[in-house]
């Protein structure tokens, strides 16, 4: 991991020559990058931004959270609003919406780069990522955006263990990807919906589940966790289902398989219905 962590070093210095504009979400793939850049930015300033989008699809606490950490590390940030909602093919929540989605944040952030004289936009993208169904990474590559964690070959794992060997406040944050993952393709999204699912697993994290997902599937939301999470809602389910229906979920389900990113990709991915390009 200190050969990758190196050679992140090296590329991000390399491209610090002619500025670097990063996509931060937050999490701890962005929050690593961005640590390394904030390293180089101290020792020599150059050319740099931390690109935060704020859309129907984030949470608000995401969004503020993020906008808290690149202050901490000392990095200029630019808070990007962006009506996804207004996008009718984004509403109706095609298999290929991430495409959409990042090729109408990303084309923004490139203007604001352009704007301030920067020329390498980057993001958090790991190794991972590349293996699994993302059609927003063929956005990225149009666009010409760069990924150094995947590039350098970093895994999800080891993006954690890199970032607490740097003290990364973040380390040990769950991932949450954005918030139309939690409605199967072809629902129609709004936001009402996506603030429902927002409060619903706040209030899940408030019974303690750490590792939770709440999917939308009509009137029924089914709860994804982990093995501890199971113990927890097993213990509490009657003030869980009690609480959900309180947030407007009429039936509350435990998924049995348990806690899995991209569960919706999963009826395409076995080859049932598959959608022709499985990218995300």
């Amino acid at each position: 991991m200190k050969s990758k962590l190196n050679e992140l070093r090296r590329i991000l210095d390399e491209l610090s020559a002619d500025g670097v504009c990063a996509a931060f979400s937050g999490g701890v793939d962005s929050a690593l990058l961005l640590t390394v850049l904030s390293e180089i930015y101290a020792r020599n300033r150059f050319p740099l931004l931390a690109v935060v989008f704020a859309t129907a699809f984030h949470t608000s606490e995401e969004t503020a959270s993020a906008m808290k950490l690149a202050a901490e590390l000392g990095v200029p940030a630019e808070l990007v609003e962006r009506d996804v909602l207004s996008d009718p093919v984004l509403r109706e929540n095609p298999k290929d919406r991430c495409y959409h989605c990042k090729r109408g944040l990303f084309s923004e952030m490139k203007r604001i780069a352009e704007a301030h004289g920067i020329k390498n936009l980057v993001d958090g993208t790991n190794a991972d990522d590349t293996r699994t169904y993302r059609p927003g990474r063929k956005a990225l590559e149009e666009l010409g955006v760069l990924s150094p964690l995947a590039l350098c070959g970093f895994t999800k794992d080891e993006i954690r263990a890199a970032a607490r060997e740097l003290l990364v406040t973040v380390a040990g944050k769950p991932s949450s990807p954005c918030l139309a993952t939690r409605f199967p393709y072809g629902t129609s999204l709004t936001e009402e919906a996506l603030r429902r699912v927002e409060r619903g697993e706040a209030c899940l994290r408030e019974f303690g589940l750490n590792v939770v997902r709440l999917r939308l599937h009509g009137d029924v939301a089914r709860i994804e966790t982990n093995a501890e999470g199971f113990e927890l809602v097993a213990a509490k389910r009657f003030e869980i289902a009690f609480a959900l229906r309180e947030e407007g979920f009429p039936y509350v389900t435990l998924d049995l398989e348990g806690f899995r990113s991209g569960s919706m990709d999963e009826p395409f991915l076995t080859g049932k219905n598959d959608p022709g390009q499985p990218e995300e």
